[in-house]
């Protein structure tokens, strides 16, 4: 994984590491832009992230990983109206962990 690049969405950061690209401002125009200059996964880490790469349809595929634990508190992964999913796979990962896969209706 160290040799892909990265790019990482941030308001606060001023720098990022090494093969990683920090990314401001126009967040729907940069992930077209990557989408349209990279061939394969790109994969997205965090609901306000992911949130705002929902509404405009820039999600191809959600992979929801369910861990048998109780926060009692936390962030919704989908922090505004949940869109609508359609449920195409589901795998069991080692012993407690169960990957969802959904796919926009």
């Amino acid at each position: 994984m160290g040799a892909k690049p990265k790019w990482v969405v941030s308001r606060i950061l001023k720098s990022v590491g090494s093969n990683a690209t920090l990314v401001h401002g126009e967040l729907e125009a940069f992930i077209l832009r990557v989408k349209a200059q990279h061939e394969g996964e790109i994969e997205v880490a965090g609901p306000v992230l992911a949130g705002n790469l929902t509404s405009p349809g820039l999600i191809d595929e959600y992979r929801i990983y369910l861990h048998p634990v109780v926060l009692g508190h936390g962030q919704p992964f989908f922090t505004g109206p949940r869109p609508p999913l359609r449920l195409v796979a589901s795998d069991r990962i080692g012993e407690d962990v169960v990957r969802l896969t959904y796919v926009p209706a």
